[in-house]
């Protein structure tokens, strides 16, 4: 068996407090991306849940990475917090169309429901029916309600994945649900607030290792962007635990 690839990376890369203490002085915001992809070989687009990038845009941003990057990109709130999936074939495919420019470097798309919506497997499994089969796709559910059974057989039958995610001292389950794993790490100490220890990463390095050795692909972002340049730092830590492990 082939062992799956491994993607560490961070949710956005465009923090202005990550200037001078990441990104060199002198650095336009432009040229932040080419730096981060010297490091990374993933991002996650977040601003995507706000509004949907142009097309000018993402070309730039495809053109600026090496083509062994991966982007993976968040849904925008109206599908998944305004709608709440519902109702939503026509927007979803102007969503998909739009990052499709991002060809071989567009990785799975995710969809964050809102922490208190509660299960509703018919929701769900309606808008599951409607996505395209050209993309690969993640739910992360903030609600526990959702953490059950039979969610994890909902997705596994449209082969996509459960988001596991860590958020102020709540861990998800781990559960695998389909070929590749997608990780969101948003803080210890509170929403994208603290830095992760070392105990922490290397538990996660572990993990990471066995799933690989299991020919899952697995993508991890750190989200706890807000305590100075905490996510880069605990990205690096982790990458440079898994280079180890090699």
């Amino acid at each position: 068996m082939m062992e799956g690839t491994i993607f560490i990376g961070t949710s956005g890369w465009s923090y202005s407090h990550w200037r001078d203490l990441f990104y060199p002085p002198g650095f336009s915001q432009k040229e932040w991306l080419y730096y981060y992809a010297k490091y990374f070989k993933t991002v996650e687009i977040n601003n995507s849940f706000y509004q949907l990038p142009d097309k000018k845009t993402l070309l730039r941003w495809y053109d600026i990475v090496p083509k062994d990057f991966i982007f993976t990109v968040k849904a925008n709130r109206y599908i998944t917090h305004i709608q709440r999936l519902n109702d939503l074939e026509q927007s979803t495919y102007t969503f998909l169309e739009r990052i499709r420019i991002l060809e071989d470097k567009l990785g799975p798309i995710l969809f964050q429901l809102p922490p208190r919506w509660h299960f509703n497997p018919e929701r769900l499994s309606a808008f599951l029916e409607t996505l395209s089969n050209d993309f690969r796709y993640v739910f992360e559910f903030r609600d526990p309600s959702w953490h059950n059974a039979q969610t994890y057989q909902l997705l596994s039958m449209h082969k996509t994945a459960f988001c596991i995610f860590d958020l102020d001292g709540f861990l998800s389950p781990r559960e695998v649900t389909t070929d590749f794993i997608y990780v969101r790490l948003h803080g210890p100490n509170g929403p994208y607030e603290g830095s992760y220890s070392k105990c922490s990463l290397s538990d996660w390095a572990a993990t990471f290792a066995n799933w690989s050795a299991r020919g899952h692909t697995v993508y991890c972002y750190f989200d706890n962007t807000k305590s100075g340049y905490a996510a880069v730092q605990n990205a690096l830590t982790l990458q440079t635990m898994l280079h180890r492990t090699e």
